[in-house]
């Protein structure tokens, strides 16, 4: 069931999209090269604790899956697309990886949720490119994303941007509503018809996450049950903002 959330939902929400969006700025300044995921792991957590927050990632298990997430933050490198394990699949960043970096948290009882992918070093012509698309083409579906338009409008908008600079959409993977829990309807796909899907309403809140890739859209699923990666091994880029729909524009509550 899609949810309209409350003015007093959405005073956390704002409250708790700035704690996330400063978290995120952290770990952006601390993805240099030597640096362990463990590490960016155990930053994310305590920065988030420190604001008096909780990691929503942390021991959520999404339906289907075999056993609870083990980490709060997913750290995801180069052909990983999305949720790699950065505690357990323990590595140490090295120059010209692109690492997607996906934290959600919970503020006063709401969750927010948002990703950025970064560079490590000196990163080659092509990765900057995907970064740039990508970042591109969640920007595009935020825009897309006002009320009375259709789910369908925001993946139209991504998928252009994708096409346009030759990226693929990763298979399956999609966006999805956020506040009361980490995943909640509507489903928020990368790619769409014009006016198709649920009908966007003020009060709505949604994450928009283009996930694009290099190379093919297809993907293969870990042995750890979480890390999803390309199947051909090309690298991907992953984007994140939570956003309230409102009559007018689109408000960004992650923005960094």
């Amino acid at each position: 069931m899609i949810t309209i959330k409350t003015a007093e939902d959405i005073t956390k929400l704002r409250e708790g999209g700035k704690h996330l969006a400063a978290v995120l700025a952290e770990l952006k300044k601390a993805a240099k090269v030597g640096v362990k995921t463990s590490a960016l792991d155990a930053l994310a957590e305590k920065i988030v604790r420190d604001f008096g927050d909780k990691p929503a990632f942390l021991n959520y298990k999404p339906q289907g899956a075999a056993r609870p997430y083990p980490a709060s933050l997913c750290v995801s490198i180069n052909d990983e697309i999305v949720h790699g394990i950065p505690n357990e699949n323990d590595r140490e960043l090295v120059e010209g990886d692109i690492v997607s970096l996906d934290m959600g948290l919970v503020h006063e009882g709401m969750v927010v949720d948002s990703a950025i992918t970064v560079g490590v070093g000196q990163i080659d012509t092509k990765a900057k490119k995907l970064l740039a698309a990508t970042e591109e083409a969640m920007n595009a579906g935020i825009k897309a994303a006002r009320g009375g338009k259709h789910i369908g409008d925001i993946g139209v908008a991504v998928e252009a941007v994708a096409d346009r600079n030759t990226f693929s959409i990763a298979d399956e993977l999609a966006g999805h509503g956020v506040g009361y829990k980490v995943h909640e309807d509507p489903f928020v796909p990368n790619f769409g018809m014009p006016g198709q899907g649920p009908l966007l309403k003020p009060g709505m809140v949604i994450a928009i996450e283009p996930m694009l890739n290099e190379g093919g859209s297809e993907i293969r699923h870990g042995a750890d049950g979480y890390t999803i990666s390309t199947k051909d091994g090309s690298r991907s880029a992953h984007f994140e903002h939570t956003v309230l729909i409102t009559e007018g524009a689109p408000e960004i509550l992650t923005k960094i």
